[in-house]
């Protein structure tokens, strides 16, 4: 087993590696992250740690994965982000489109405290590696919804139209949601009609492109029940809103957000240094607790109420949840982006 550094170690480590190498204005990094209680969490648990033991500056770049993928494609020649938080299924597509680079096991002392299936490989290059899983079921206002939901099905019935959420496929959520509700329907796997029909009927809401933007209509009462994240479920409840969240009995949609490094980027050895911040046990036990991630890194411990809370509960383990099969949600992403923005999205 590999000795894995602790997080004293990786500070000293860092600061003799930085100290002196770049003036101060230079002693920063741009990463890419998302918004909300997300953004917040990965400030907290890594960005700030990180630079209190290197005295390196982090700037956040705000956005949903599918946007963050826009910029590096924009910016491939010359990028302006070293380092970004995108999720499954969106960092198969970074990969392919060349904008991210090989995590070396050799300049990433921290790598081998991560699971090996949440270090993403391809053509025996990591391209990428997991900071956490999380799952999606759905919400309910528990003030305006009678029973709670116990199906996927419930979404449908007519007391929701128009307060029914779900996420666009401008979401990380979206496409591969749709695919595991076509599943679940047993609908022909090359005919995307039936599933587009039964969105279309499903007279809902909003289509939340952002996890914010569902929080905010289940803030507000517009949205009483819906797809969302489990972890911003779970913020809403700590937060004493009469919300409610369910594992529906099809089960539940997983995956991970995971953190790579950015092709190209001037400021690659410090943006490593940071991916190595975000596999320490620290940060991974602190993004557990915030935002109820699954650790990816063996070893960590949280308190028995981060456990339960956790997508797999408190006993489970990431061979519970239902993940996806990249290759085939993003061989049919197109097709169900074009169908959606033609007759879901104008509908």
């Amino acid at each position: 087993m590999k000795t894995r550094t602790t997080i004293a170690a990786v500070a000293a480590v860092m600061a003799a590696t930085f100290a002196g190498h770049a003036p101060a204005q230079e002693r920063a990094i741009t990463v890419a992250w998302y918004g909300g209680n997300w953004g917040d969490a990965f400030k907290a648990c890594v960005a700030d740690p990180f630079t209190r033991a290197t005295g390196i500056r982090v700037n956040a770049e705000i956005g949903t994965s599918t946007v963050t993928l826009g910029k590096l494609n924009a910016q491939k020649a010359a990028p302006s982000i070293d380092a970004a938080w995108m999720d499954g299924g969106i960092s198969e597509v970074a990969h392919e489109n060349g904008v991210v680079e090989h995590l070396d096991p050799a300049r990433l002392k921290n790598l081998g405290n991560v699971e090996p299936a949440a270090v993403y490989a391809a053509g025996g290059v990591n391209f990428a590696v997991s900071t956490g899983y999380y799952a999606v079921g759905i919400v309910y206002n528990k003030s305006k919804v009678k029973a709670a939901p116990e199906s996927w099905n419930d979404l449908w019935k007519p007391e929701f139209r128009d307060a029914v959420t779900l996420p666009s496929p401008s979401n990380s959520a979206g496409v591969p949601l749709f695919l595991f509700l076509h599943k679940m329907w047993g609908h022909p796997p090359g005919d995307l009609a039936p599933t587009v029909a039964r969105y279309k009927a499903l007279n809902a809401g909003l289509y939340f492109d952002a996890s914010g933007a569902a929080s905010n209509a289940f803030q507000t009462g517009e949205m009483i029940v819906g797809a969302h994240f489990k972890a911003a479920a779970w913020d809403l409840i700590d937060k004493n809103l009469p919300l409610g969240f369910v594992v529906p009995k099809e089960g539940v949609w997983a995956t991970d957000a995971r953190l790579h490094l950015v092709k190209g980027s001037p400021k690659r050895a410090m943006a490593e240094a940071f991916i190595d911040q975000a596999m320490t046990r620290e940060s991974a036990a602190c993004l557990a607790e915030k935002l109820y991630l699954g650790p990816a890194v063996t070893g960590v411990v949280v308190d028995a109420r981060t456990a339960a809370k956790l997508p797999w509960g408190e006993k489970g383990s990431v061979k519970d949840l239902k993940l996806s099969d990249w290759a085939e949600v993003n061989a049919l992403r197109p097709r169900i982006v074009d169908v959606w923005n033609r007759e879901i999205a104008r509908k």
